[in-house]
């Protein structure tokens, strides 16, 4: 047997022997730690330092992390983020006056002893503000479907690029809940359940030191309560892992969290700490009796980024990605629930069954596409058929027309050289009786004007014409 069959068979172990690998059956361990034979390491081999390397290769990529802040104008977003990372993004105060939702992105490059961080905290302007809030999640439903659709186009690519791409995919969504200590608004309940699907959620009572204790514990069991009653999941931290199974069940039992943010320091004895001050007294920003603000940042920063990140990619992406493509009309099972192959092949795979797809759906587009080609010339000829019957009925009418108009012009015509005869008659007989009354009374007679009634007469003729 080869070296490298050798290496391909052993694993290593914590006390320094490597096993040969068989294949027993996955649900019985006590046959399968028979049939392992031990070997003796004759000197280090060096496999146990891949997690160290797959360090230093992070460490040098670096990392991303995308926060999504929902809530309304003023409610305390820009303030809870520079709180939590320590630091004062600029980020310009908006007003209560936006005609609709619009997101706003910034990406800020931190750094945190040697690692890098590109932070990408993307801000609700005007959420919850319009007097008609129908439709004030769409902006944010558009924007996460954009993102997950521009990694999913990346991932398309026959010339990838996925380890210099830069992930603008949301990996929380902190949802800042007014402190009103009655209920949730329906637009937090609307927006939250349908978001759920999408992104992970955080809700967050924000302003908190406006609702005493009491009141306080008694809205996180009405907002938990509503929720649950409204199918609305939330992002739960894990407890899989058993070195924070411990800490993440008992701050599961904190949300929503009621944190109170700011960045303003005050000296209270010899320490200087974040707080509110008021008349009444101080209300410390990193105080757990205070507010939930530390174990926010505990959760969301030092414990959990890590699953935020690997649940978006597995979850929500997944989600979107796997409805994207049956869309399109890809799948991995036939008819028959049995693996899609192309014809002609003995093996079946996932390139396979995206080739016999998309060969399928090429043929079925050409022949959408011939059949809507036909259908769209028959109804261009009937349409020109159409028009050419309106066009030769018109050219019918208007000829009647012309016809009618012509036998008026002759009739008209005709009356017209009635009365200019009559008319002549007439002149010629009263000539003849000016002319007897002349001879009558022995005045000479006047010249004929034959020269001028011709002229009168072709004038006549003219202005018939």
């Amino acid at each position: 047997m080869a070296s490298s069959d050798v290496a391909r068979q052993l694993r290593y172990q914590p006390d320094s022997r490597m096993r040969a690998r068989s294949n027993p059956p996955l649900d019985n361990q006590e046959p399968r730690r028979q049939t392992c034979r031990s070997l003796s390491l004759a000197g280090h081999v060096g496999f146990d330092t891949l997690p160290d390397q797959l360090v230093n290769k992070s460490i040098h990529q670096g990392f991303c992390f995308n926060i999504l802040c929902i809530g309304e104008t003023g409610v305390g977003k820009s303030t809870l983020i520079d709180s939590l990372f320590k630091t004062s993004f600029d980020d310009r105060m908006s007003t209560h006056f936006q005609p609709n939702v619009r997101l706003k992105a910034e990406t800020y490059e931190l750094q945190e002893s040697n690692v890098r961080l590109k932070l990408t905290i993307v801000n609700t302007v005007g959420f919850g503000d319009q007097i008609n809030k129908h439709d004030s999640y769409q902006p944010v439903v558009d924007y996460i479907d954009a993102q997950f659709e521009a990694y999913l186009q990346e991932e398309l690519k026959i010339k990838r690029s996925l380890y210099n791409y830069h992930d603008t995919r949301i990996h929380v969504c902190l949802y800042f809940i007014s402190p009103t200590g009655h209920s949730l608004k329906a637009l937090d309940l609307l927006t939250m359940k349908i978001l759920d699907s999408k992104v992970n959620i955080i809700p967050i009572i924000a302003k908190a030191d406006g609702v005493s204790k009491p009141e306080l514990q008694r809205f996180k069991s009405k907002i938990l309560s509503e929720l649950a009653s409204n199918g609305v999941q939330i992002y739960q931290f894990p407890t899989d892992d058993e070195s924070i199974a411990e800490i993440n069940a008992t701050m599961n039992g904190h949300l929503p969290f009621a944190v109170v943010g700011n960045t303003e320091e005050v000296k209270i004895g010899n320490k200087t700490v974040k707080a509110r001050q008021y008349p009444w007294g101080i209300v410390q920003v990193e105080n757990e009796t205070h507010c939930d603000f530390v174990r926010l940042r505990e959760m969301l920063i030092c414990t959990n980024m890590e699953d935020l990140r690997e649940q978006t990619h597995m979850r929500h992406y997944e989600l979107y990605r796997r409805c994207k493509l049956e869309e399109m009309g890809f799948c991995d099972t036939g008819p028959e629930n049995k693996p899609v192959r192309v014809p002609g092949s003995k093996k079946t795979s996932h390139r396979e069954s995206l080739q016999e797809t998309y060969e399928a759906k090429r043929h079925e587009f050409l022949g959408e596409s011939r059949h809507k080609e036909e259908e769209m010339r028959r109804m261009f000829e009937q349409r020109v058929e159409e028009k050419e019957a309106l066009f030769r009925e018109a050219e019918r009418e208007l000829q009647a027309r012309i016809e009618h108009y012509k036998r008026l012009y002759q009739e008209g015509r005709m009356r017209l050289e009635e009365k200019r005869k009559l008319l002549e008659d007439e002149i010629m007989a009263f000539n003849k009786k000016k002319t007897a009354s002349d001879i009558l009374q022995g005045r000479p007679l006047p010249p004929t004007p034959t020269v001028g009634l011709k002229k009168e007469k072709e004038r006549k003729n003219s202005g018939f014409m």
